[in-house]
Parts: C-alpha cells; structure tokens; sequence
C-alpha cells in the first residue's frame, strides 16, 4: 500500500493504542458512522462482541443511539459491551433470542451489524429489523460463503449491505476516531491487552479462546 496506506497521526499518542484501529475498529465503527448512519435515538443491534462488534457499539454510543444491543455468547465480552455503552446485552444461545430482540426494541431495531456471517446469524440480523431497517453485515468467513437469506424477510424495506473495512477513508476517519478518544466519547483502550512480543504464544491463545478481545503486542 505503501503511502496511500499511512495515516499521520500526532506523535504524543500511545502506539500500543494505534494498531487496533486500522482493521476490526475501524470496520466496526465505519459500519455504524459511515454505511448504517443511525440516528441520535435510534436502536442498533450487534451480533458478536469481539473487536468489530464492540468497536459499532463504541459508535452506537457517540452517536448517541438509545438502544444498543449486544448478541454475544461469552459472559465476559457481554459484561464488557455494557461498559462500552451498550444497553442491553443477550446470550447467542439462549432459544427465546428472537423475541427478546423484538421487546427490546418495541418490534424490530432500526440497525443491525452482522460480524459473525454465518447463514444463522445474518438470517437472525435481517429479522430482528423493523420495516424499514438496515443490517450491515461485515464478517469474513473466506473466499466465498455462500448463504441463504429469506427473501420475504427483506420486504417492505429491509435491506443487507456488504461493508469492507467499514468502507472509510482511513486518513480521515482514523483521527476522527483518535478525537472522539481524546474526548472521552470512544474508551477502545479498554478492549485492548498488551503482551510482550516474547509472549505471543500466549497472547494468540489468550485470543483464540476470548479470553481477551484485542491483544496487541509490544516490544
């Protein structure tokens, strides 16, 4: 990428803090901010709580979104989306999920973020929707992932849009996102757990089990 890829940012930020916000921070938050655009007051549910998912909940929260749900099935990564802003925070697994969804945002959400991907979830983020509503949906699962989608759940005004990288310029959107940290309105630093780099057998197995959602290494 070279040039065209480098984003300037000033020279008194924590580094160990710059990394994360180039790819799953970025996706997530680009998803909400740039594609989905919800407004002040609206409701936004977001499948998966690991680095993406928690970077549109950080969004949802600094647009200022009333409703912000969380879909995850680890106790600790729910526990930590409440922290970052989201109201509510549900069990992948529990089987009443769908009509959960429903009480919580008075019959459909406006928003939802898929950052799983599976043919399940996405299914289960385009009907959590009410009529009009609008689901990105961001995981990456391969080269190709075919899926089936209920075409009668995209009537009367649902719509699934394919977002890359949160389809950002990042020399602009990265320090927007620096400025919404230095005012205290994007806390990211608190998914984040540093690991020396001798560590990094451990840090990849920290991550591959959740036990941390962004581990990012120092040296």
């Amino acid at each position: 990428m070279g040039e065209a890829g480098a984003v300037k940012v000033a020279a008194d930020l924590p580094l160990a803090l710059l990394g994360p916000l180039g790819c799953g921070i970025q996706t997530g938050a680009g998803a909400l901010m740039r594609v989905l655009r919800p407004r002040p007051g609206s409701s936004v549910v977001v499948f998966g709580a690991g680095a993406v998912g928690l970077g549109s909940v950080l969004a949802a929260a600094a647009i200022g979104c009333a409703t912000v749900i969380v879909v995850d099935p680890l106790p600790a990564r729910r526990a930590l989306a409440l922290t970052l802003g989201a109201t509510a925070a549900l069990d992948s697994a529990d089987p009443g999920l769908g009509n959960e969804l429903r009480r919580l945002t008075g019959g459909g959400a406006d928003h939802s973020v898929d950052t799983v991907s599976s043919e399940e979830v996405l299914n289960l983020a385009v009907a959590a929707l009410r009529s009009p509503g609008s689901c990105a949906t961001v995981g990456l699962r391969g080269r190709r992932n075919p899926v089936l989608l209920d075409q009668s759940s995209l009537l009367m005004g649902r719509s699934v849009t394919g977002v890359i990288e949160g389809d950002v310029d990042p020399r602009t959107f990265i320090p927007e996102l620096i400025d919404l940290w230095r005012a205290g309105r994007f806390p990211y630093e608190e998914m984040i757990t540093t690991f020396p780099f001798e560590e990094i057998e451990t840090a990849l197995a920290a991550a591959a089990s959740g036990a941390v959602v962004k581990p990012v290494l120092t040296f």
